[in-house]
C-alpha cells in the first residue's frame, strides 16, 4: 500500500523501530554521518575564509556557491539513470564519495577565491555522482510502509553528522582565535586537515558495509528521458523549482549573522543548534509522512521556512539569527527527507534512480540563480548597490509561500495506487 494512502488505514500501523531497518539503510546512513562530520567543518566557515580572509563580496561568494551546485547538475541526472541501467547502486555512490573525499586536502592550499571555487566544485561534482544513486538503494532496500521511516533516519544520520562537525569546528576556533569577530586563515587550515579523517571512513563504511540489492525481476533499460517518468512527478518538480528559486546556499545566512554582530564561536554555536534540531525532527517527521502523508509533511516545512526567512530579513539583533536559525532546523526535518521519500511514491521502481537524479539536477540547476540573485539582492551589480542584507530573505519568504500554496492545491497519485493524499 502507498504511503499516500488514507491516514486513517496508515495510523493503524504498528510503530516502526530502528532494528527492522536493512543493513542497506544502516550503511548508508553510517557513510551520511562520516561524511557529514568531514563537510560541514569546513563547508560552513568556508564562506567566513573567503569572505574574512580572502575579500570576497557575497555576489562572488553566491557565484561560487551556486555553481558548486549547479556544475554536476546533469551529472545527478546520469548517474542516476546510469544506476538504473547498471540495476546496481552501490559503486557508483562509492565512486562519488570517494571522489568528494580526495577533493577536500585542495582546500588546505587554496589561497585565491577561484582555486577555493575549483575544490569546492570538485567536491560537489562527487556530491552529483553519489546521492541518485545512494538514495535509490535506500528506497530500494524498504517496503512502502517504512520509506519516510528510512529516509527520516538517514537524514538524522546525515544530521547528527553535521552537528558533531559542527560542535569539533566550535572547539578547534574556540583554541585558536576564542571569541574573535572575523575567522583567521590557520583555524580554517586547521579544520581541513581534521576533515580528512571521517571523509576516509565515510567511503569505507559505504564500501565495506552495503550491498545492492537483487533484481528480483527483469527491468526494461530505463530510457533517458524524463517524460517516462510520469505527470504526477514532473507537476511535483515544478512546484519544488518555484521553492527552490528562493532557497540560496545558507552561507548567505551565515554572513547575515555576521553581519548582524555575531562573533565566529556564536555562528558555528549557532550551527550547533540547528544540526541538533534538524537531527530530533528527522526521524518522528519521516514516521509521521508515512502514516498522514507526505505532503502535508512538505507544506508544513514549506511554511516554516516561509516565516523564518522572513525573520531573517526583518532581524534587527544578532541574538534574532540566533534564535531564528535554531528553529530553521524544523523545515529541515519536516520537509528535506520526506521529499525524497515522496518520490519513490510517485514514480515505477524501474525509473527511481533517474527520478532521483532528474530531481536533483532541477534543484542543483537552480541553485546557480536562486545564489546569483540573493547575493545580487544584497550588494548588487556594477554601479547599482543592491537592496541589502534584507533582501534576499523576503525574497526566499515569497517563493516558499507560493510554493506551500500550489502544493495545498495539488492532490497527488501515487504510482502504485490510485487514492490521493489529502
Amino acid at each position: 500500500m502507498s504511503s499516500l494512502s488514507n491516514p486513517s488505514i496508515e495510523a493503524s500501523r504498528s510503530r516502526p523501530r530502528l532494528s527492522e531497518l536493512p543493513r542497506n539503510v544502516w550503511a548508508v546512513s553510517f557513510t551520511s554521518f562520516f561524511m557529514d562530520v568531514s563537510t560541514e567543518m569546513v563547508v560552513n566557515v568556508l564562506p567566513l575564509f573567503l569572505s574574512n580572509v580572502l575579500g570576497v563580496r557575497t555576489n562572488v561568494i553566491g557565484l561560487i556557491e551556486g555553481v558548486a551546485e549547479s556544475t554536476a547538475s546533469l551529472l545527478k541526472v546520469f548517474s542516476g539513470w546510469f544506476s538504473d541501467r547498471l540495476r546496481a547502486r552501490k559503486w557508483v555512490a562509492v565512486a562519488g564519495y570517494a571522489l568528494s573525499a580526495l577533493s577536500k586536502p585542495f582546500f588546505y592550499v587554496a589561497t585565491s577565491w577561484e582555486a577555493v571555487g575549483i575544490v569546492r566544485w570538485a567536491d560537489r561534482f562527487g556530491k552529483g555522482i553519489r546521492t541518485a544513486p545512494r538514495d535509490a538503494l535506500v528506497a530500494d532496500s524498504v517496503d512502502a510502509q517504512q520509506r519516510g521511516f528510512a529516509f527520516g533516519f538517514q537524514r538524522a544520520a546525515d544530521t547528527a553528522g553535521a552537528f558533531l562537525g559542527m560542535v569539533i569546528a566550535l572547539g578547534v576556533v574556540w583554541l585558536t582565535q576564542q571569541a574573535g569577530s572575523t575567522l583567521n586563515s590557520d583555524t580554517f587550515r586547521a579544520l581541513v586537515l581534521i576533515s580528512l579523517i571521517p571523509a576516509g571512513l565515510a567511503v569505507l563504511s559505504l564500501a565495506l558495509g552495503a550491498r545492492d540489492t537483487p533484481v528480483l525481476r527483469q527491468r526494461p533499460a530505463p530510457t533517458f528521458a524524463f517524460r517516462t517518468l510520469g505527470k504526477p512527478f514532473m507537476i511535483f518538480m515544478v512546484i519544488t523549482a518555484i521553492f527552490d528559486l528562493g532557497n540560496s546556499s545558507d552561507a548567505f545566512l551565515v554572513l547575515r549573522a555576521q553581519e548582524r554582530g555575531v562573533s565566529v564561536a556564536g555562528v558555528l554555536a549557532m550551527l550547533v543548534v540547528f544540526n541538533l534540531v534538524y537531527t530530533l525532527a528527522s526521524i518522528p517527521a519521516g514516521a509521521l509522512s508515512d502514516r498522514l502523508g507526505r505532503r502535508k509533511l512538505i507544506i508544513g516545512g514549506w511554511l516554516v521556512y516561509a516565516a523564518i526567512y522572513a525573520g531573517f530579513g526583518l532581524a534587527q539583533e544578532g541574538w534574532h539569527i540566533w534564535a531564528l536559525y535554531a528553529i530553521y532546523g524544523l523545515y529541515y526535518g519536516l520537509a528535506f527527507g520526506t521529499g525524497k521519500a515522496m518520490i519513490a511514491d510517485l514514480v515505477p521502481e524501474a525509473t527511481r534512480g533517474t527520478a532521483y537524479g532528474t530531481h536533483n539536477a532541477v534543484l542543483g540547476i537552480l541553485d546557480l540563480p536562486a545564489s546569483l540573485i540573493a547575493g545580487v539582492l544584497w550588494h548588487g551589480i556594477g554601479t547599482w548597490e543592491g537592496f541589502g542584507p534584507s533582501a534576499p530573505f523576503l525574497f526566499g519568504s515569497a517563493l516558499a509561500l507560493a510554493a506551500a500554496l500550489l502544493m495545498w492545491r495539488w492532490r497527488p497519485t501515487p504510482v502504485s495506487a490510485p487514492t490521493s493524499d489529502r
